[in-house]
């Protein structure tokens, strides 16, 4: 008699892709809190998914609950909150026009550069670059830089400065380091 796994432990690799998906879910009330000018519960709301983020991130690698789904859904909800944020407090006219325009672009340049490349050479296998890490991280400290300014009046101009322009330049990086990496990826891979 072979050994055989219990239903529940078949979904429970699962459990990383519900709690992203609630991730996901916080966007809109994120979003509407932010137009009404409740920068302190919006803010506890983006606590909350960056906890849940990382929560997700230690069960996948924990229990190995990884899936492919998982590796799609992660950054993409990272993204959509970092993006709907954004574009929400240039709204209010409270993030530079230039500086979001930026990092859509870059955005775009990346998942455009994912499309040619799964279109042409075939399926991409989602490996953030340490510079793309850091540009992540450092846009979200940004917002919530900005979004904590708005709420208690502390961190100081400078600070928003500081980390506005840490985005802006990890942003030009890492985007001109994937369309490197991956061109010298994809002229390999039509070599062989």
């Amino acid at each position: 008699m072979g050994f055989r796994t219990s239903p529940v432990m078949l979904h429970a690799a699962n459990i990383p892709n519900i709690i992203c998906v609630m991730r996901i879910l916080l966007v809109v009330p994120i979003v509407v809190l932010l137009r009404d000018g409740d920068f302190a519960m919006a803010l506890l709301l983006i606590f909350i998914a960056g906890f849940s983020d990382g929560l997700d991130g230690f069960l996948a690698k924990r229990f190995d609950w990884r899936t492919r789904l998982g590796g799609l859904l992660d950054p993409a909800a990272d993204k959509l909150l970092l993006v709907a944020v954004m574009l929400t407090l240039t709204s209010l006219e409270l993030v530079p026009v230039w500086l979001t325009v930026v990092v859509i672009g870059r955005d775009i340049v990346i998942v455009s550069g994912a499309v040619a490349y799964t279109l042409l050479i075939g399926a991409v296998k989602p490996a953030p670059s340490s510079i793309s890490k850091i540009n992540t991280g450092l846009q979200l400290l940004y917002v919530v830089c900005v979004i904590a300014q708005q709420a208690f009046g502390w961190p100081p101009a400078i600070a928003l400065l500081l980390t506005g322009s840490a985005v802006f330049c990890t942003s030009a990086v890492s985007g001109i380091d994937y369309v490197l990496c991956w061109s010298r990826k994809a002229v390999a891979a039509r070599r062989v």
